[in-house]
């Protein structure tokens, strides 16, 4: 069973100087996704713009007994613009990824229609049995504010991808000025 283990970090980068910094590193790859979630719990598309190619992917990713079943496979562009016609949530992120030891690490910047970053986050993609995440690379470490707890709904992009809640809780976590 595909096991999604993750850990996910709050980052502070409206400025867009973490964003820039990521672009010119060597290793780190950039996607642009445009993401939507469907009616059913769980299901959601995206389209994903690498430098060589666009893929179009199908998910399905739900919670079962306190592990994260996530399913992916590759559709076709077309029946991606189908099922964009019954999209609900939408959103769209740069992604920069590269491996880390044996983790992977991704950062999305939450864009919104005129490509400002709204939100940040870091996410790690650990092996499923490692249970403590680890400490942020260097060049994320300055812009860290907060280790989300794990599995919280909060962070979880389809909820991120309402500007409003995401702006209320990057608010309220430089507020509390809660860091790793």
């Amino acid at each position: 069973m595909p096991i999604e283990n993750e850990r996910k970090y709050v980052l502070d980068d409206l400025s867009g100087a973490l964003e820039a910094r990521l672009a010119e590193t060597p290793g780190v790859t950039r996607t642009y996704l445009r993401q939507a979630y469907l009616e059913a719990p769980g299901l959601r598309i995206r389209a994903i713009e690498a430098a060589d190619r666009t893929r179009h992917i199908f998910g399905y990713k739900r919670t079962v007994e306190d592990q994260v079943v996530e399913i992916e496979t590759e559709i076709s562009k077309l029946d991606f613009e189908r099922l964009w016609t019954l999209r609900r949530e939408t959103l769209q992120k740069a992604r920069y990824s590269w491996p880390n030891g044996h983790f992977r690490w991704d950062v999305d910047f939450f864009k919104s229609n005129d490509g400002k970053t709204y939100f940040a986050m870091a996410e790690v993609e650990m092996p499923e049995a490692d249970t403590t995440p680890p400490l942020p690379p260097a060049i994320l470490a300055p812009h860290v504010l907060l280790l989300a707890p794990r599995n919280d709904p909060a962070f979880t992009s389809k909820r991120l991808a309402g500007r409003q809640h995401a702006e209320r809780l990057l608010a309220d976590i430089r507020k509390k000025g809660q860091a790793v």
